[in-house]
């Protein structure tokens, strides 16, 4: 059994309901949706908006025009959990995707899944991180293969917590490693996805089709290895990026898991210096730069397309980035570099600019959109961008991947954050007094009634449990299936893009002249 869990912040009606019990909640069309997600992009780099010496002209322009969740958390600090969060509003306890090789069940609805039966065209260009043969979750279309492995291989096992998997798990050759380079297996698959989501906005525009689109673009940058082009390295000169407030903190003096990690992630094999940390967010920063100006030909080819006044624009990110803070990288902890998004909602039409500081979670974007869409109302969400909500619920988080031995939840309410899991000593900061999380106050006496309060809630929600067993029944359910599929024929299960060559251009069952008619836009 699974532990229970919050269910998504919606008010009236959750959205995982049965299809025909969709609502048509608005009379006018409904807008085009262009989903723009980005890979461990931390949202301790956007506090109101991007930071002045981010070289982003046209993720600014986004900001400063659009609806602004200065505090938006992930659901899980790790790719594949976060996503699936995402698509369907649940919390890893809630639809097992544990870790990055948890498969997402089909049997989950997703947004997607509201949206296409409502009549919307769903398309996917990009990484999502499906894991398990479904690797289409609603959509109709899927234009790229995933960067990322659909199989089981990626399991951690929670039975042997002091075992590294060198062939996976990060390491820190990521950081000293870092520079330029032209092209890498992330760059040619950013820009494959760049170039097939342009040509299917332009494909959709020459169909003259009334249907609405929900397109979602889905980048791998600036996620690790940092290394980025030159063009976009050169935007940052030496000094231009502010370094981390603390590059390190001495091992018996950080928390429990951070000390996991430090093991799970290979620290001690690594010599890392000035330099490198330097270098690392240096090509970081270059790498949402390069997002950037992806997004801005996204964005143009959508004015071109005459979409840009009915397309609601997004962009998000799955989870966020350490990049040096407090000697720590990459991901996996609660901690706001780590588990803090950026998130924009662009509509100028319908949603006049603000910025929204209440505390939300990327789990309930996809009702928010379900309600822009007129599918299922009541998302407190979309009250909130249309600003006619003055608060938002507890946000909630969950992990249970690797470098972690035990589930761990984390609550966000009001200026507290609360960090529990059964195995380690709690951990709570006042975010408005102490942004960076350096001091701990769950053992003071003045916050013992603040202690208190959570823990009840945790005890409310939660049958720890039963989440713990239900975590490690489902990691040897997977190592045990990955190591059978592996013997004799291997069927891979990640995404083959389909194409008909013989159905592209011209070919002698079609009529050249209908041919050269439909395939152009503007209409001649």
């Amino acid at each position: 059994s699974r532990a229970r869990g919050w269910s998504p912040t919606q008010r009236v009606v959750r959205w995982h309901q049965p299809a025909n019990h969709m609502m048509n909640l608005m009379s006018a069309a409904p807008p085009n949706i262009l989903i723009l997600m980005v890979d461990q992009l931390t949202g301790t780099m956007f506090p109101a908006g991007p930071q002045p010496f981010l070289k982003v002209p046209t993720l600014r322009r986004l900001f400063a025009e659009g609806v602004d969740f200065t505090k938006a958390y992930c659901a899980s600090p790790l790719c594949a959990p976060a996503r699936a969060a995402f698509m369907t509003g649940l919390l890893p306890s809630m639809s097992g995707v544990y870790d990055n090789a948890a498969e997402f069940a089909s049997s989950l609805p997703t947004f997607v899944h509201h949206l296409r039966g409502a009549g919307y065209r769903t398309v996917l260009a990009g990484k999502m991180h499906f894991v398990g043969p479904d690797q289409l979750h609603g959509f109709e279309e899927r234009l790229t293969t995933d960067i990322y492995p659909a199989d089981y291989g990626w399991t951690p096992d929670w039975s042997k917590p002091h075992d590294r998997i060198d062939w996976w798990y990060h390491n820190l050759s990521s950081v000293t490693a870092a520079g330029t380079a032209e092209i890498t297996n992330q760059l040619e698959y950013d820009d494959e996805v760049a170039f097939l989501a342009n040509q299917r906005l332009l494909h959709f525009a020459r169909q003259g089709r009334d249907e609405p689109f929900c397109m979602t673009v889905s980048f791998t940058h600036p996620h690790d290895p940092f290394v980025a082009r030159r063009q976009f390295w050169d935007l940052y000169p030496p000094g231009s990026i502010p370094p981390p407030r603390i590059t390190a903190m001495p091992l018996d003096t950080i928390d429990a898991h951070s000390r996991r990690l430090y093991y799970a992630n290979d620290t001690a094999k690594f010599a890392v210096s000035l330099e490198h940390i330097a270098d690392s967010r240096r090509a970081y920063c270059a790498n949402i730069s390069y997002i950037d100006a992806k997004i801005g030909d996204l964005l143009a080819t959508l004015a071109l397309c005459d979409f840009a006044r009915e397309t609601l624009v997004v962009v998000l990110s799955d989870h966020g980035e350490m990049l040096g803070e407090r000697g720590q990288w990459f991901k996996m902890s609660f901690f706001e570099g780590a588990a803090r998004v950026p998130l924009v909602v662009h509509a100028p039409k319908s949603l006049a600019a603000r910025r929204i500081t209440q505390p939300v979670s990327t789990r309930d974007v996809g009702g928010m959109l379900l309600d822009f869409a007129g599918v299922i109302g009541g998302s407190s969400m979309a009250d909130l961008a249309r600003g006619t909500a003055a608060a938002a619920a507890t946000v909630v988080g969950e992990y249970a991947a690797e470098g972690s031995i035990a589930p761990m939840i984390m609550l966000r309410q009001g200026p507290w954050k609360f960090i529990y899991a059964p195995p380690d000593p709690d951990l709570l900061f006042h975010l408005d007094d102490d942004p960076f999380e350096m001091t701990n106050r769950a053992a003071e006496a003045a916050t013992a009634a603040v202690v208190a309060n959570f823990r009840v809630e945790i005890v409310k929600h939660y049958d720890l449990a039963a989440f713990d067993a239900a975590v490690r029944k489902s990691q040897q359910n997977r190592l045990m299936i990955n190591a059978a599929l592996r013997t004799g024929t291997h069927y891979p299960w990640d995404f083959q893009p389909l194409q008909q060559a013989s159905e592209r251009y011209m070919r002698n069952h079609m009529d050249l002249n209908v041919v050269e008619t439909n395939a152009r836009f503007p209409k001649g």
